[in-house]
């Protein structure tokens, strides 16, 4: 026993040694002269920059110790974009090596080396200024694919809880999206039905337009009059507010559409006055939808509304593939929503399932007479919960297992307001158009994306309430201070103390 603690103090003995020669030789060769020791402090200062050097070129995946991996590409988007075969350039244009968004980017090249980002300044990137329309000091993100591409912003990257009025971090969500479009071999083909509607891309849904090339969706205008058909090629018919029948030509054309496995986005604004249009119900009327009453949907609980405009309603998101990344929130902004009439009766009949995405709340009320000026509910007002978002399924054929026949299917989704998704603006105050208020846009897409059936598409958001924080430059600057500033002053301060001790000897 005592011969063991008598080798384990030698040992320690023997170990201390070694580190005091080791003190010893530092003090005796290199602190014993100004000159070397200025030399030893900066080559710890030059290995402390080469080690990070080298940490950045070889772009390892950074620690994140936050619970909710904010900053670490989840297993899912890995597992989608591993086996992507075509080169994809993503260019931070305006960030830099430090944006945290950047290094998210480049961990994909982790898992596909085909998948590359950078940070790149406009002024040595004139084919991408030109290409793109970027101006000199903006900043976003451009995904690259061949032809194929799409544009972000830094507002992209992130959304609003209109509950605990957090910003949360979508950055990852988009960019695997925006991977998945352009390197997709199809790209759908979306057709706004005009001429009946005063609702139009080029006139007050031109943002709704750019939103959908940037989701590498193919738009095009459909004057069924011209074409006397629903192209072949049409994966999703958009349909907004008629404001006058149907033909008999564009009413067959539709008709036959639905019947070939057609899906439709039926958006339906309030309606001011009576209008006959037997056509137009007669296409609603195969999923069950009966025609839309004059008058709108008015809500007396103040949660639901925006600065007490009772017509300005948040509805509650049902859950369904469509709506899953909405569902339970307060995200979709409807003005003067209408009710949408479902015959329930008739469902069954029809081979129609129904989905309620959109309801109003247990105080709202409908209004039939826009005279009033009260905001109060009337005696004789329909009062009560409504259905103002729906999908409704048809089937077309059944699955036949003898013939090897699958089912045929046509979806509807209807919302009972058009105003969401347009260039306006809800006051003469704000800029802000309506469309990227709340998450309107995320509806709206999320519809053409789930009828087109490209569910990848689909916004979709990590479970985190973290608030995601983008210093200013000065706030920058004195991180940079902190990390950098501070220890060379110290290992200074150590350098002339050092100094003046030796003097005084």
């Amino acid at each position: 026993m005592k011969e063991n603690k008598k080798k384990n103090e030698n040992k320690k003995a023997k170990e201390d040694k070694k580190t005091n020669k080791f003190i010893e030789t530092i003090k005796k060769k290199w602190l014993i002269d100004s000159s070397k020791t200025i030399l030893l402090v900066l080559i710890i200062v030059a290995i402390f920059i080469g080690i990070n050097v080298l940490m950045q070129k070889l772009e390892l995946t950074p620690l994140d110790f936050s619970q909710e991996k904010l900053y670490t590409l989840t297993q899912e988007s890995k597992d989608k974009v591993k086996d992507i075969n075509k080169d994809v350039h993503i260019y931070f244009v305006g960030s830099t090596d430090e944006d945290a968004n950047l290094e998210l980017a480049k961990q994909y090249k982790n898992v596909n080396e085909k998948i590359v980002a950078e940070a790149i300044d406009i002024n040595t990137r004139p084919d991408l200024a030109s290409k793109y329309g970027i101006e000199d000091g903006t900043q976003g993100i451009i995904v690259e694919c061949g032809e194929n591409s799409k544009v972000l912003t830094s507002s992209d990257l992130v959304t609003y809880d209109t509950t605990t009025y957090e910003t949360i971090s979508i950055a990852e969500e988009k960019l695997t999206s925006s991977i998945l479009n352009v390197t997709s071999d199809e790209i759908p083909k979306v057709y706004f039905l005009e001429g009946y509607s005063e609702y139009t891309l080029n006139t007050n849904m031109r943002y709704l337009s750019m939103f959908l090339a940037n989701e590498v969706n193919e738009i095009d205008t459909l004057n069924i009059l011209s074409a006397g058909k629903v192209p072949e090629d049409c994966k999703v018919l958009v349909i907004t507010t008629p404001n006058k029948d149907f033909d008999d030509t564009a009413t067959n054309a539709i008709k036959d559409y639905i019947n070939n496995g057609g899906n439709i986005l039926w958006l339906n604004g309030v309606i001011a006055e009576k209008q006959d249009l037997p056509n137009v119900n007669s296409v609603l009327e195969l999923y069950g939808v009966n025609p839309f009453d004059v008058g709108m949907i008015f809500e007396t609980d103040s949660s639901k509304t925006v600065s007490g405009m009772p017509y300005v309603i948040f509805p509650t998101i049902g859950y369904s593939n469509l709506t899953k990344t909405l569902y339970n929130t307060s995200d979709v902004l409807l003005i003067n929503p209408t009710k949408i009439n479902i015959e329930e009766d008739k469902l069954e009949e029809l081979k129609v399932a129904k989905t309620e995405l959109l309801t109003t709340g247990e105080t709202s009320f409908f209004r039939e007479d826009y005279t009033i000026s009260s905001s109060n509910k009337q005696e004789n007002e329909e009062a009560g919960t409504f259905v103002v978002g729906a999908e409704l399924e048809k089937t077309i054929q059944e699955a036949n297992e003898e013939t090897g026949e699958k089912a045929k299917t046509s979806k509807l989704v209807v919302i009972g307001e058009n105003t969401f998704i347009t260039d306006y603006t809800l006051s003469q105050n704000s800029q802000s158009p309506i469309i990227t208020l709340s998450r309107n846009r995320d509806m709206v897409l999320n519809s053409i994306a789930y009828l087109a059936e490209r569910p990848e598409d689909i916004t979709a958001r990590k479970s985190t309430g973290t608030v995601t924080y983008t210093p200013t430059q000065e706030q920058d600057m004195l991180v940079q201070v902190a990390i950098f500033g501070i220890p060379a002053l110290i290992i200074l301060a150590g350098i002339v103390i050092w100094i003046l001790r030796r003097r005084k000897k």
